[in-house]
């Protein structure tokens, strides 16, 4: 499995002494799936917390239970500063944890106290220790370039849109159609939400169709292309990234399972030459003839 864990400039070293000890414990498997348990049971502690309907002596104990929790969070990113030294820092992810848990260090009284509240996004710990949901955000981040040429598409259907409906539909003197088309600011917030499909024929189509009867001409190719086809775009581009970085994420493992073949195979050619060396071959025995003496 691949180790979601250490930096990436770390991942094919050893590391000596206590750094590989401390390294080797926070980047086991048990000690991973622990944190991320322990990440669940924090989220409920802090819900619980946040009610009303909790006692004063119950309050005490999930007090408790939170300073415990963080505790060990610290000790977590200690020894992992102590491991990576500033490769630590070189890790967004790293970073990410270290920032969650700095805010829960916040005291719980004076003028920084209100920052105290935002302990509940240590539940978003949860993304930097899943492995598929690390693949998730990796994938929407190297997705942004895509998407921000389909955010633009978007942007210059709208506005043409907009300018269209309110030289059209605007120049009616109703005061609905003033509503919905009177101004450019209006006819844009109007076609967005025929862009969302937010109870566009109530608010949007039979209004206008009482004026303009013809209007569905404009109104169902716009749904077809800004609904069904360029939002559904979003969705391609962040599929095609993901895909992306799947394949890449096989390509590290394949590219690991070579090497460690490789390693493999060295090690049994410097095992098998060990034995030759301790233990040469002996004289090859005659072999005994099979054929059977006639009588």
């Amino acid at each position: 499995m691949e180790n979601f864990t250490r930096p990436a400039a770390l991942k094919d070293k050893t590391l000596p002494g206590l750094r590989g000890k401390a390294a080797a414990f926070v980047e086991h498997s048990k000690f991973v799936k622990f944190i991320a348990y322990l990440i669940l049971f924090n989220a409920v502690v802090l819900g619980v917390q946040a009610s009303k309907f909790s006692s004063e002596d119950f309050d005490t104990f999930i007090t408790i239970v939170d300073y415990i929790v963080i505790t060990i969070f610290c000790i977590e990113i200690g020894l992992k500063i102590f491991a990576y030294r500033l490769h630590f820092w070189r890790d967004g992810w790293n970073i990410f944890d270290f920032v969650i848990v700095a805010v829960s260090l916040i005291p719980s009284s004076g003028t920084l106290s209100v920052l105290r509240t935002f302990r509940v996004l240590r539940l978003l710990r949860l993304i930097s220790v899943v492995p598929q949901m690390r693949r998730v955000i990796n994938a929407l981040l190297s997705a942004i370039p895509g998407m921000a040429s389909v955010f633009a598409v978007i942007l210059v259907l709208l506005y043409v849109a907009a300018v269209l409906v309110t030289q059209i539909f605007g120049e009616h003197p109703d005061e609905m159609m003033q509503e919905l088309f009177g101004t450019l600011g209006h006819s844009l917030f109007t076609v967005f939400q025929l862009m969302t499909l937010e109870d566009w024929p109530n608010d949007v189509a039979k209004p206008t169709m009482e004026f303009f009867p013809w209007s569905w001409l404009f109104f169902i190719p716009f749904i077809v292309v800004a609904s069904f086809m360029v939002l559904n775009l979003f969705i391609g581009v962040i599929v095609d990234a993901l895909n992306v970085i799947q394949a890449d994420d096989m390509e590290d493992e394949n590219k690991k399972l070579k090497r460690e073949i490789r390693e493999l195979r060295k090690e049994i050619i410097s095992l098998h030459e060990l034995i030759r060396a301790h233990f040469p071959e002996s004289p090859k025995p005659k072999k005994r003839s099979t054929a059977k003496t006639k009588k």
